[in-house]
Order: C-alpha cells, then structure tokens, then sequence
C-alpha cells in the first residue's frame, strides 16, 4: 500500500523492514551513506560525518587529489614528492588505476567471505589504503575525511562508478546487437569441426588421404578430393551466407538513430593550453617533455584554476559553465555515461537510469531565467524525505538552495511519469511506471556534469536494481588550506535509485513524455542480453539419422572387403598384404557410401528454403537456418509465447453484468442511454448556464425521461450509472492530449492495458476522464461536454500481484462547476474497490450470482474484475486515516499492518456494482490455428511472464485448452514446500492425463525444475497443454531443454519478443515474429514470420514436404551408391578377388553427377498431396513424428532392392556378353545402370513437374550424346549394333519389374495415408 502521492507506483520498494538474502544488493548504510555504529541509536540517527571525530578535510582538498572523471591518466614524475595523485589504492583489489571499480570484485567489504558488519566510513576509511597528495592536505594519510568521494575505498568492489557525460573505461562493452554465430576467426574451425563430427565427412576425408599413399592409390587423386571438397565448400558457403545475412540484419537494428546530449566546457581548452605553457616554461627540459607527453589529460590543478575562473572569488557562479549538444548517433556507437533523449514509442537502447522527464511538448534543454515555485518535498542528503521516519538531521536540498549549492527544488508537482512497455523484455502486459530521481529531476541538463551514480555489476534480473546517485556541489575555493567550512554547504546530496528509476533495454517508452537518461549498461551487458543464451549451431535430425545409417554402409563396407580378402586367403596374396587388400576394397566400395548425399541434401535445403521465402500466403517469411527445414516436418512439441505472439495485447472491454441483467455487443447502446439521463445536470441548449456537480446519492435520484419507466427499469439503470461512474473513477489513469497532423486528441496512459480499456469503455457509453493527477479526478460528459463529476483523492491502495485488487477513496465535491474547489469543501466520501473474484467474493456483500457469472466470463476466456463501494462518513474515514498513518510509520512488517487496517476498517460488505468481463484481442486466425496443430499431433504449451489470471483467460479465449477439459492449477510452491505436498499437486495430472491442462506459475516451476526435475516432465510431456507463467526468460530455455532432453522429440519455440529468444535459441527449430515492438526475436530465430497463423502452413505444408522429399532423395542416392557397389563386389568376385575397379575414373564420377543427378534431385519437387489436403487431414503430418519416412525398416528395404538389381545387371551383363573384363561387358553394365537408376525415379513420382520430366529426357539426350566420348572405357562399335540392344532390355526389365510389382501389390493391399485421403 501507498500514501496518497504514491498511487502511481505499483512496484514500490519494500518497506524497511524486509530483509534479502542476496549478497549482490547494495545497503545503503554500508555504502557509508548513513551512519549506523551506534546501537543504541534508531535509524534517525545523524549522518556519520557529523559524528567523526577530528578535523574535516575540505571537499575542494580532497577534489584536488583526484580528476573529475575516470580513465584519465598522469605522468607520476609530477609528484615527486608523493605517490602519484589521483591514483586510489585499495586493499581488496576493487578499484582500477583508473579510480573505477571492478566489477569482479566482492560486493561488499568482507572477511573470510563473508559480508561484513556495518560501520561507519570513517572506520572504513581509517582501515582503507586512501592517501591523498601531501602538498593539498592538512592532516594525516589516515584521518577519516567527509567526502562520498573519499567513499569509494569502502564502497563494494561490484559496482561501478559513472561520471556523468566521460567517456568511460575501455572495459565496457560496445552497445551493439549481435546473433550472429561465428566471428572472422572461429569461422573455419568451428564449421570444419561441425562438418567431420559426421562420420561420412570423416570416413570421405580418410579416403581422400589414402590416395596420397601409392599402394592405395585407384585412379587419380582428384576423383576422391575434388568432391569431397565440392561438399565442404557448399556447406560451408551456405554457413557463411547465412551468418553473413545475421550481421547485416545486426547491423540495421544497430545503426537506429538516437539523439543524446553531450556535455563540453567550451573555454577549459584555452585555458588549460595557456596554463600548460606557463608551466613549461618554469619547468626543466626533461619535466617539460613529460608535462608535454601528458598534455592532451587535464591535471588537479587546471581542475581546480578552472573553478576558481568560473565561481568567482564569492563562490558564486556567473553563468553556465558546460555547454550543452544535441547529437545523433547511431545506437552501436552508445557509451556507458551517455545522456539520451528518448521520446514517445522510442526503444530504449541500453539500460538507462531516468534523471529526467518532461512533458513532450516542452524543451528539457532549455535554460530558464526564473522557476515558478512548485510544491517541493524536502529530500536530506541521504535520500529519505523528511517526512519519513528514516529521515536523519542533516541539512535539506532546500537549505542547500539558500546556500548556492543546488540550482533548484525538488519538484513534484511538475514531474511527468513515463509508462514503459515491457512486454518484449519480461512478457508482461502491464506497463511499468517509472519516475526520475527527486535529486535529478530538478536539474538543468547543463548540471549533469555534477552527478555520478554507483551502480551495481551486470545483472540479468530484470525486477531488480540498486544504486545511489551523488549530487557533486559547488565549492568556495577561498578557504582553501585554511579552515574548513560549513559541510552544509559542502555536503555531496546522494539519494538511492531503484527499478523504479531505470529503463532496461529492449522496452518501449509508452508515455507521451521526454526523458533523458544516462546510459549506465551497454551491449551484452544490458539485462535483455544476459538473459539471452549464445546462437548455437543446429543439425537435423535427419542428418543425425542419415549419419547412423551411414555408420552401418561403413560396417558393410567392411564386412564385405574383409570377406572377399578372406575367400581368396589372407596367405595366398603375393602382390599385396592383406591388410593392404583390404584397404583397397574398402576404396574400391566408398561408392557405398555417396559422397553426393550431401551435397544433394544441402542444395535441396536451399530449394526448400526457396520455396518457403516465396509462397505468397506466407508473404515475409525469412529462413535465416537454411540447413533445417526438414525439421519443420518433425515437431512433436510447441512453445509459445503469450503477448505479441498469440495475442495483439489489445484490450477492450465486452460485457458488464449488473446482478440482474448483463450487456456486451449492441446492448452497450442501451448503458449509453442510462448514462446520458444519469449525467445531465442542466440543459444541454444552454451552454453558458453552470451546470451542478454530480455525486453517487444525487445520480441514484435523477429522474429518468418519460413517466411510464418502470421500477425496475429505474433500479436497473441506477445500477448501470453507478458502476459506469466506479469504473470511470476507481483506476490510476491518467489523460494526456496529443497532437497529429494538427488534430488534438487525447490517450490515455496507465501501468495495465486493462485499466485503459475500461476508461475507453466508459468514454464511449457517455463518461469522459478529462483531469487527472495526483489530488483529483474530472469527468465529463461526452453529450454536453460539460464537466459532471470532480472528486478530490484522499487515498490510493495500488493493485499488487499478492493483493489482486485496488482501491481508492474519493470525496465528491458539490456546487455548480464554476466555483473553484475550497479544501474546507465538504462532500460524500467514498471508498471503490475492483479486484479479481477470487478475493472479492470475500470482500463484497453476500449476493446468489456473482460467483455463476465470473465463471461464465471466464470460460468465454474475459479477464473478470469484480466491482465494489461503500460510503464512508467523515469520522470514519479521520479514524482510518489516523490509524493507518501509524501503520505506514512501521519499521517491522509495515505491508502487513497497512492491509489489515484496510481491511478492518475499509474491506466489508461492500456493496456490489457488478462485473466486467475485458477481452484481450487475439492475433489472427489464432483458434483455427491451434486446432489444426493439436490436430497434426503436437502439444503445445504456453509461456508467458504475465500473470496468472491473464494466462488462464487467453489459454481458454485461444482455445488452448478446451471446455472438456480441467485446468489444474499449482501455484506458489517455494523451496520450503515439503516435498510429499509437491507431488501430490502432480498426483492428479498423472492420473488424468489426457483430460487435464496443467497451470504452473514461475516459482512453482523453477521448485520442480530445482527439487523434482523428472518426475514434473515425465507427466507434464503427456498432458495435452501446459500453461507457464510469471517465467523468466531462463526458465523458458530451460523448459525447451528438458523436454529435449527426456523425451528426444523435436521442439519448436515461437515468440515476438526479446525475453523470447533465449527460448528460441534453445528449440530444434526457432520461429521469431516480426512484432509491432521490435525484431529481436525474428533476427535470432530459424524462421522468421510476420503473423502466428503461418506457421500451421509453415509446419503441415513446407515441413512436411521438406521432410518427406529429403527422406526420399536420400534414399535414392544410397540406393544408387549401393547398387554400383554391389556390381563393383560381384565383378571383384569374378576376376579371383583382385581390388580392381569396375568403371574407372570418368564412369565413376559421370554416373554420380551428369548421369543421374538431374532426375534424382527433381524429387525435390514431387509431392504426394496438394495444400488443400495436408491443411484438411492434419493428420498427416503427424504420420511423420513417428519417422517412417525414413527409418530402418525402409533402409534395409532399400538395401535389399539394391542388392537385387545390382546382382542381376552385373550378373547378367557378364553372362550375357560372355566376358567378365572387357568393353563390352562395361558397356552393357553401365548403360543398363544409367537407365535402370532414371526409371527407378519416374516410378517413385507422385506429382510429375515439368523439370522432373526435363530432367529426364535432358539427361538421356546427354548420356546418348557422351557415348562417342566414351572410346576408352566402351567398344563403341559394340554400342550401336543390335546385340547390345537387346541385352540391355533384357537386363532392364528383370531388374526393374520384380520390384516395381511388389510395390504394386503392397500399395494395393495396404494403401498409404495419402492414397486414402486422395480416394486413389
């Protein structure tokens, strides 16, 4: 719960007393911003610089020591006195010579590894290494001195030091996006290590090594080399064409224009120019040359002459000293301390701390001459307000403006929030309020140069951030080495930030606002890209099995060289050794295993690929992974996103029911007329008349039109009135006018999209928010424009996860509208209240149909809200106010005690309004989607980081659960849960799991994931859905790796979003849509689509063709090494076991490529049915999970096939020409091996295309046309005579009819799927 200026902040910090078990949050005690070493004093206690002992360093001393920012260097020889200045040296290592801190350093100073206890920083200092210039200071090395600059000693070796508009260390990382997988140098080793990891690449390169040695050596060399090079080459050239298409599609999202302010000093170079010559000059030669060496770094002294030049011997500053520049750069070229200027739907490109927002229609640039007085909260210099209980007595930023140390007030009244959307970042659907520091937000730009912030190390947790930023004052330089000064005047303002005070990178600035922020994260230290796991590269399963099938070709292989060597005798070779022989034959047969599957696979993966970028019902698709399409064919699991990916995250309000009577649709028409005759308080004709406040009792006795209305009609649209009138008032929206194109209109901005529907809803029925801020609301009417309702805010009560309502209590002001409010106005006071039924039930007055109608919302799959009011009297409320403000000064379990006296006092027979029921819009053709994939046999789960509620109403709206089917819900389970209560929440599932969904929340699911890893998927892989929510992008990796892992199934993931790609990266197959927030997502996925319903076209059509055509092609290029093999095995048979090749050199390399590639690749265009029939028999696709396509069983019967014809063509053709080794018989082998391979291919067409039937002839003409060619292996007189004729037909048709009448008879028997579907 808030006070009443805190309705805005919905995710604010804990209250004091909440304790954390990280080690990586900074407290800001001991960071030495509050002094603590006293136990018998509170935590009001005074700040440890007023309780040092001893003599103060001034602040201007301790300045002398060191420059203004980092990374800037000197010559050591100038203090040849002392230790070098400026240079910190600090025991534990955290601080770099360049006075940053390490970001591998322990956070905290420790002992042993432990945190430390608190002290104060003098007692830090006094143990610290801090040594300052000796010629400045004073007092001893060790004394304890008041600077927060002094400080860092003991600040926490975690975090880092950013100075306002440096440049900063080298260390930090560009701020760039890249997925691309290799870099110049782990481009060939990586890819040459992916490539032999197969064992056909590997077996291909030991063959083409043997060839170096001469007694292996068959042929010529090139005939084993250049085509296994021609394979490394296409695969390798497609790697590099596809990692070249990531870094250009990198490049375009890096090269997003941004504007940021830089800050310069543009008369400190001449100045420092003619100080380093005087003191040159007075200087030796050789201190002159290292003074000139230096020369392009400013030193302590210039620093401090060029304040003296500035202030004024009265410490007063005439003019603005830093000059401030609006430059625009590209978002790559984005530094750590850069200001950026970031506007309305601008992506923020790093991670940024806000220090100011401003309307957008005024210029935050801009130097004012005068400030117009504004309400101001005083803010001490440890960051509490000093209304807080925590404030300590120390001197306000307002004593500070008396004094000339800050340059304005803390303004509240004028601060602008800024909503951002963060949706691609976390999943969630709500916007995110965030605020500018009360220390920042009242600076000129030009000031900034004052600040530094302390920020933690790099984390990925997007809900959390600690630091402090540290307002630097203005110095008098008169009492330089004389006595000190007053520290009020001198004291640096510090103040903490939070998340509220940050904007990650990756999410969408929502309000219409100006903001600068300083960069404080860059590149892949930014919270979105250390949530995102490294590309990695990706093989087909496919490839994995042709790999197995390959291991058993090369087991084969070598069985048969070894049999054939044994027949003859390992002891009978004279030419050769055994093992030499065996070698040989195991050359000889390397045609067992093709060479050319590769190479056919890869460019039928491009053909795929093709296809898939040009199919105009899938317009903007991208395959980025072009070696994986067949995967595509093969999902068994699906991983979807929530926002953006299955819903538009589009609200809109469709139904509200009154406990009576409900309204959606053209009944809305209906509410309308009951608001317009609720709201008119004069006549519409007459606009100059005042019209009359309304309130709750006065709307309740407004007359309606017409004398016959019934009563219950009345009761009806009094009912009506007074839940249009809580849904118009009880929200935290606030209005806003834009300006298009010179037509004004106003939008609304609010943390949930919820809230902005309904106060859309109530602006269409009659009800107008005109005015909001922080003490009052103002309502309109949209028929007579006249405002009808004002309301003064008394308390806030902001919607919490825990809670899941909110509240607010609103007094009614009375009169006519033209007279200004008075403070002393006394009017209704009203308590309103919506939440979701689940608490409400509990909360509102006893009724017999609320629950009956939230269920029947929630299975139409709206997002209820249940709405309530009581009316309070002013004692009531001052006696709920008193008590609650104790509450709220609480240092133990202050959230606790707030909401019991809310609910005391406030939560209790509320009387009900009714219910509203908010769609959230689904993304197109959603529902038939889904249905055709669980139809083709694929589970699909759901990831969202939204919240519960939200993911059940959209799993059930989207049809991801059906209306048969129970939603088991298992939520909050924490590392205490016992395990025996964990799993018996799976108990059920495991029982019914074919009728059960199963809704998990992220805590519950990182508990299993932790504790009960296998036995949470081994049920949750056979339920029909899973619904994940509230998940980190980690857990969804995960997700995606452990069903991966058990069940060995393919997964695809799908998502719009940067909190998506870790998810997608992790999958079989990544899809990425293009979203209206970005492309983060779609640059790292596999496969890139523009709208969710193309994937079931993606999957049922192009993944199944993919898979199918490359099973087949694969099948038919091991068939045709195979069948060469086994005529090579019977010729080695017949000349007495002699390693000889049968077709040598040319006829070996011919008949792999220019013979019998053409037709054997058009298979790449046949398919079995058409579009209409893979999206009508889904079923279909899911014949090919099971992997029949291509398994075993069809292998070896592939196997068979080849050794039956190519122990007949051999056979034949030796018995037919009556010669084992001569042309002839070469001849008639191979001719009938040519043909019989292309009429093999025309067999196996479903679908002829035209290039298969070119294919087919082309190749004929071209075998023909070679003949004359062929001298040296054919007798080509032998050819053209009719002996030759008549035995290749012969040979042909015994080899080929055999097998083509059992496929005949099999397919007649039993018919496949496709057939079926056909009607054939």
């Amino acid at each position: 719960m808030s006070r009443r200026h805190q309705y805005h902040q919905p995710n604010a910090p804990d209250s004091p007393s909440d304790t954390s078990n990280s080690e990586t949050e900074l407290d800001f005690g001991e960071l030495g911003l509050k002094g603590d070493n006293d136990k018998g004093e509170d935590h009001a206690s005074s700040s440890w610089d007023q309780n040092s002992p001893g003599t103060r360093i001034p602040l201007r001393k301790l300045r002398a020591t060191r420059t203004r920012g980092f990374g800037i260097q000197h010559d050591d020889d100038a203090y040849p006195d002392s230790e070098p200045a400026g240079v910190l040296h600090h025991s534990s290592g955290g601080i770099d010579f360049d006075g940053t801190l390490q970001d591998s350093a322990p956070l905290l100073a420790t002992s042993n590894g432990s945190i430390s206890s608190r002290k104060s920083p003098a007692e830090n200092l006094r143990q610290s290494s801090l040594r300052i210039a000796k010629f400045f200071s004073s007092t001893p090395d060790d004394h304890p001195c008041s600077s927060l600059e002094a400080q860092d000693s003991s600040l926490t070796g975690t975090s880092r030091n950013i100075t306002i508009g440096q440049d900063p260390p080298p260390r930090f990382p560009p701020n760039s996006v890249s997925n691309a997988k290799y870099t110049a140098w782990s481009f060939l080793p990586r890819t040459l290590y992916n490539e032999f990891s197969f064992f056909f690449n590997m077996y291909f390169l030991l063959v083409a090594l043997s060839q170096l040695i001469p007694p292996l050596r068959i042929g010529y060399v090139s005939t084993y080399v250049f085509p296994l090079v021609f394979v490394l080459s296409i695969t390798l050239g497609k790697e590099a064409v596809d990692d070249i298409t990531r870094r250009r599609r990198d490049a375009e999202a890096n090269k997003g224009s941004y504007t940021i302010l830089r800050l310069r000093d543009p008369t400190s170079t001449s100045r420092r120019k003619d100080r380093r010559k005087d003191r040159i000059g007075k200087e030796n030669p050789t201190r002159g040359e290292r003074s000139n060496r230096s020369s392009s770094y400013p030193n302590r002294l210039d620093v401090i002459e060029e304040e003296e030049e500035i202030l004024g011997h009265n410490g007063k500053e005439s003019k603005p000293a830093i000059e401030v520049d609006e430059l625009t750069i590209r978002s790559r070229d984005i530094k750590v301390g850069d200001i950026v200027k970031l506007g309305k739907d601008q992506r923020v490109p790093a991670d940024l701390v806000i220090l100011k927002s401003s309307a957008a229609d005024s210029d935050p640039i801009t130097l004012p001459s005068s400030r117009p007085k504004q309400e101001s909260l005083p803010l001490s210099s440890n960051g509490h307000s000093s209304e807080s209980p925590l404030a300590s007595p120390v001197p306000t930023i307002e004593a500070s403006l008396e004094s000339g140390n800050l340059p304005g007030r803390i303004e509240t009244g004028g601060t602008r929030e800024a909503f951002l959307r963060t949706d691609q970042l976390d999943g969630e659907t709500d916007w995110k309020l965030r605020l500018a520091s009360p220390l920042t937000q009242s600076l000129e730009p030009w000031e900034f140069s004052r600040l530094r912030i302390v920020a933690g190390r790099p984390s990925k947790k997007v809900n959390e951030f600690v630091g402090t930023i540290e307002w630097m004052p203005r110095l008098d330089l008169q009492n330089i080495g004389g006595a000190p000064q007053d520290r009020s005047s001198q004291k640096a303002m510090t103040a903490p930030l939070t998340i509220d005070n940050t904007a990650w990178a990756n999410t969408v600035l929502a309000s219409n606002v100006t903001v600068l922020a300083v960069v404080v994260y860059t590149g892949a230290q930014t919270r979105q890209a250390m949530s995102t796991t490294p590309p990695r590269s990706k093989t087909g399963l496919l490839d994995c099995e042709i790999n197995d099938l390959t291991k058993i070709l090369c087991a084969l292989t070598l069985t048969l060289s070894i049999i054939l060597v044994a027949l003859e005798g390992f002891e009978n070779r004279e030419e050769m050794k055994w093992y030499v022989a065996i070698t040989r034959f195991l050359i000889l047969f390397s045609t067992i295993i093709p060479i050319s599957l590769r190479v056919n696979l890869d460019m039928g993966k491009s053909v795929y690929a093709w296809f898939i970028e040009r199919d105009q019902g899938i317009l903007g698709t991208v395959v980025r992974t072009s070696t994986i399409p067949e995967e595509l064919g093969r999902i068994e699991y699906l991983l979807s996103d929530k926002t953006g990916t299955l819903t538009r995250n589009e609200m809109e309000l469709k139904k509200i029911h009154v406990g009576t009577v409900s309204y959606a649709n053209e009944a809305m028409d209906e509410v309308s007329s009951y608001v317009r005759q609720g709201f008119v308080t004069g006549p519409a004709d007459d606009v100059l008349q005042p019209s009359a406040l309304v309130t709750p009792s006065l709307s309740r006795h407004t007359p309606s039109a017409g004398n016959q209305t019934t009563r219950t009609r009345r009761e009806i649209g009094s009912r009506v009135r007074d839940l249009v009138l809580a849904l118009a008032l009880c929200h935290n929206v606030t209005p806003t006018a834009e300006e298009e194109d010179g037509q004004s209109f106003t939008t609304y901005q609010a943390s949930s999209p919820d809230e902005i529907a309904i106060v859309r809803w109530t602006e269409q029925v009659g009800l107008r928010l005109v005015h909001r801020d922080r003490k009052s609301i103002t309502l309109q009417s949209v028929e007579t424009s006249r405002v009808v309702v004002r309301v003064r805010i008394l308390e806030i009560f902001p919607f919490t996860s825990e809670g899941k309502r909110m509240g607010t209590i609103l007094q009614f002001l009375q009169g006519e509208v033209s007279t200004p409010p008075s403070l002393d106005d006394a009017g209704e006071i009203w308590f309103y209240q919506k939440g979701a039924d689940t608490v409400m039930t509990s909360i509102v007055a006893a009724n017999d149909w609320l629950g009956e109608e939230t269920a029947n919302m929630a299975r139409e799959g709206f997002r209820t809200l249940v709405v309530g009011r009581r009316k309070l009297s002013a004692q009531q409320y001052l006696d709920f106010s008193a008590m609650y403000k104790e509450a709220s000064l609480s240092l133990q379990n202050r959230d606790a005690r707030l909401a019991r006296v809310v609910k005391e006092h406030l939560e209790s027979s509320l009387e009900l309004l009714g219910v509203t029921g908010v769609e959230d819009k689904l993304q197109k053709d959603v529902k038939p989607s889904l249905e055709l994939l669980r139809n083709a046999g694929i589970k699909i789960w759901m990831l969202t980081g939204d919240k519960v509620e939200t993911a059940r109403c959209v799993a059930v709206s989207a049809k991801l659960v059906s209306r048969t089917q129970y939603i088991h819900t298992i939520t909050k389970l924490t590392p205490e849960t016992p395990a025996a209560s964990a799993l018996d929440a799976l108990s059920l599932l495991r029982s019914k799991p074919d009728s059960t969904a199963l809704l998990i929340d992220g805590d519950s699911l990182s508990y299993f994931l932790s504790h009960h890893r296998w036995e949470f998927v081994s049920v949750a892989v056979l339920l029909p859905a899973v619904i994940a929510c509230r998940c980190s992008p980690t857990q969804k990796a995960d997700v995606a790796y452990l069903i991966r892992q058990f069940t060995k199934k393919r997964v695809a993931c799908i998502g719009d979003g940067g909190n998506d790609v870790s998810m997608i990266q992790a999958a079989d197959v990544g899809v990425g849509i293009v979203g209206k927030e970005g492309r983060q997502a779609s640059l790292a996925a596999d496969f890139s689509i523009t709208s969710f319903h193309h994937l079931t076209k993606l999957l049922v059509w192009h993944g199944r063709n993919s898979y199918k055509r490359s099973a087949k092609l694969a099948q038919f290029i091991i068939h045709r090494g195979l069948i060469i093999s086994v005529c090579q095995t019977i010729y080695s048979i017949a000349v007495r076991y002699e390693p000889n090749a049968l077709y040598r050199d040319w006829l070996l390399v011919g008949y792999a490529t220019v013979y019998t590639m053409a037709p054997v690749f058009s298979l790449v265009l046949d398919k079995d049915v058409d579009e209409g029939l893979a999206n009508l028999y889904p079923e279909l696709y899911k014949e090919l999970t099971h992997g029949q396509s291509l398994s075993y069983r069809t292998f070896f019967v592939w196997v068979a096939i080849s050794i039956y014809q190519g122990s007949i063509i051999q056979g034949l053709s030796q018995l037919l020409v009556d010669s084992v080794d001569s042309p002839q018989m070469v001849s008639v082998s191979f001719t009938v091996l040519v043909i019989n391979e292309l009429i093999m291919v025309a067999c196996e067409v479903v679908t002829w295309h035209r290039f298969m039937v070119a294919s087919l002839l082309g190749t004929i003409a071209i075998y023909i046309g070679s003949i004359p060619f062929l001298g040296g292996y054919f007798d080509l007189a032998y050819v053209w005579s009719l002996a030759f004729a008549w035995r290749v037909a012969a040979i042909c048709a015994i080899s080929l009819i055999p097998p083509y009448s059992v496929k005949i008879l099999r397919r007649t028997l039993k018919p496949p799927s496709y057939r079926k579907v056909q009607g054939i």
